[in-house]
């Protein structure tokens, strides 16, 4: 019958309208319910031998509905089974796991017999088979029951004081049948759980995103993108990353979100820093523009930062981001070839003023008073700049990095225009050109 389906599914819309017309109620109902014709590739389990199957998705991704799926099937598969259903909370297990628009009542063939007994919190299929609720506020009642099977929804909610106890007895309960499984559906937060479970051996872990639901309607999607896409909360919600703070950072990832907002109109100055490569072999040049404000706030408005190019290549985007915003002057390391933009810029003719520094101290120490200026509330992002962002929150106040890539070029680029433009001397006569 798959191949069948298969074949249906396959054929252009009128074809395939035609064909549904002439179905009989029996075959329209398999057809509705054959679960691998609406499934997008990340709500299908892994193949294979696996104990924990970790869903890391964001928002309407179809975790529950995956989660739902995976345990309809294996109670259908395995007669007698004994399933946990493990929610943050009683009310989040039964709103969500088996009354929810995406649970297991939803979910359950046509002519399917299920009893919820909603008072008991248990859920009988027709193989036999029977799912309990649990809650990771009660952990000690995981403790002593076995389980085939076992679904734990929303992870990184479950409370802090009895989540990684609920966790340990349900693993530890996982002892019953053939091959003991658990699935976990979840959108990431960084909580010391959440770590333990992607760190465990031999878990599997499918990730998604928002927009990969292609059942989503497109307005929401666009919606949600417009609103969030590359912010902290995006990031986590949408796309299912775990966004964490490094010890020690000088810019928390909080700071950086509330940091945010429009520039005004009639900035009075603009500055582009610029961290050079250190060599000729195309490493990561890093360009930030930020602009001041007639309030004496500082905003950055581009990351112009490029990677892969020759000197004279990254040379010319440094050029072309300063005509872009009118900078007054270039600020550039001259430690490591900060000559060569003042060469490419005057080639190009833009006819900018260059301010070579030298960085006597660690990319840390120097950003430590632009830090403060976010502190202050005197510097704002007027946009999202994602791996700029990165960089920040990878620098830390002792003076290590633990940032994406080998060094913060675009945060150091950051700091040479920032403390330019609102701790260096201020107005034209205090640019040095070299």
């Amino acid at each position: 019958m798959s191949r069948a389906l298969t074949r249906l599914a396959l054929l252009p819309h009128k074809e395939r309208a035609r064909m549904l017309e002439r179905m009989s109620d029996g075959e329209l109902r398999v057809f509705n319910e054959w679960w691998e014709r609406w499934a997008h590739e990340g709500q299908f389990w892994p193949k294979g031998d696996w104990r924990v199957w970790l869903i890391r998705a964001g928002r309407g991704f179809g975790k529950t509905l995956a989660g739902a799926e995976w345990v309809s099937q294996m109670a259908r598969d395995v007669p007698g089974a004994r399933i946990a259903l493990v929610g943050a909370t009683l009310e989040d297990a039964r709103r969500v796991m088996v009354e929810g628009p995406s649970g297991l009542l939803a979910v359950a063939w046509e002519g399917e017999l299920l009893q919820w007994r909603a008072s008991a919190g248990e859920l009988v299929f027709g193989s036999g088979a029977r799912a309990l609720l649990y809650s990771a506020e009660a952990p000690e009642k995981l403790r002593g029951p076995e389980h085939d099977f076992a679904w734990a929804d929303e992870l990184a909610k479950w409370p802090a004081a009895g989540g990684e106890a609920a966790w340990d007895n349900l693993m530890m309960g996982m002892r019953r049948g053939e091959q003991p499984r658990v699935v976990v559906t979840t959108t990431p937060r960084p909580v010391k759980l959440m770590r333990r479970v992607m760190a465990m051996p031999g878990v599997r872990e499918t990730r998604g995103r928002t927009r990969d639901n292609i059942h989503l309607p497109a307005s929401f999607v666009e919606a949600m993108l417009a609103d969030y896409a590359g912010t902290r909360l995006g990031r986590q919600e949408l796309d299912g990353e775990m966004i964490d703070d490094v010890p020690g950072a000088l810019w928390p990832r909080a700071l950086i979100e509330r940091q945010r907002r429009a520039a005004p109109a009639g900035l009075t100055r603009v500055v582009v820093g610029v961290d050079p490569p250190a060599g000729t072999e195309g490493d990561a040049c890093g360009i930030v523009a930020i602009g001041l404000g007639a309030d004496g706030h500082g905003y950055v408005l581009a990351d112009a930062s490029v990677a892969g190019l020759r000197p004279e290549g990254w040379a010319a985007a440094v050029a072309d981001c300063a005509l872009r915003f009118e900078a007054e002057c270039v600020v550039a390391e001259a430690n490591q070839g900060g000559a060569m933009v003042e060469s490419v810029l005057n080639a190009a003719r833009a006819g900018l003023p260059i301010r070579l520094v030298h960085a006597s101290r660690g990319k840390s120490v120097r950003a430590e008073p632009v830090a403060l200026l976010y502190e202050k509330g005197l510097v704002w992002h007027a946009g999202v700049f994602t791996a700029l962002e990165d960089e920040m929150a990878g620098l830390q106040v002792a003076g290590g990095y633990q940032g994406p890539g080998r060094s913060p070029d675009r945060a150091d680029a950051l700091v040479w225009a920032a403390t330019e433009l609102l701790l260096g001397r201020r107005g034209r006569a205090a640019v040095r050109v070299v």
